[in-house]
């Protein structure tokens, strides 16, 4: 269950847990905790709303120890022969249209589609792995295949 990351996920990720481990969590302890004495539970909307917040953040931490336990950290910087890997930021042209898409190829943690974060495991992030600027590459979508040109490479 081990999943690639970048060092800047890796951090988003451990700012979220020490946010909800060490904030909101004593927070949300300490608004049972005053609703809990204001006398029967049954009827008393902010008990109950704060049990469930707090059930909802022990369910994250837990999701969070996990993905943090088994995350790889992987370098995002340039390969000497400057071909795409995990990382890369690739600009592509549709040869048809001429159309540019830029994507970026990360972890499963980090996939973001509206900001072009893409998972490297993903059919796209797998057909631009090891290419290079100039190369063709065919892309099989929803509509049927798509040929681009491969016109930027970079790397944070």
């Amino acid at each position: 269950m081990s999943d690639f990351i970048s060092q800047e996920g890796f951090d988003k990720l451990m700012e979220e847990w020490k946010r909800l481990k060490f904030v909101e969590r004593p927070e949300m302890q300490r608004q049972v905790g005053a609703a809990a004495a204001e006398g029967d539970r049954s009827e008393n909307a902010a008990y109950t709303y704060g049990k469930m917040r707090l059930r909802d953040i022990d369910r994250r931490l837990r999701e969070l120890d996990k993905i943090i336990d088994h995350a790889k950290v992987v370098s995002t910087n340039a390969p000497a022969d400057g071909s795409i890997r995990f990382g890369a930021t690739v600009t592509l042209q549709d040869k048809k249209t001429n159309r540019q898409r830029i994507y970026t190829l990360v972890g499963v943690q980090e996939i973001d589609p509206i900001a072009g974060r893409i998972s490297v495991n993903s059919p796209v992030g797998m057909a631009l792995i090891g290419k290079k600027q100039g190369d063709s590459v065919t892309i099989e979508i929803p509509r049927g295949k798509v040929e681009y040109v491969i016109i930027g490479i970079t790397y944070k």
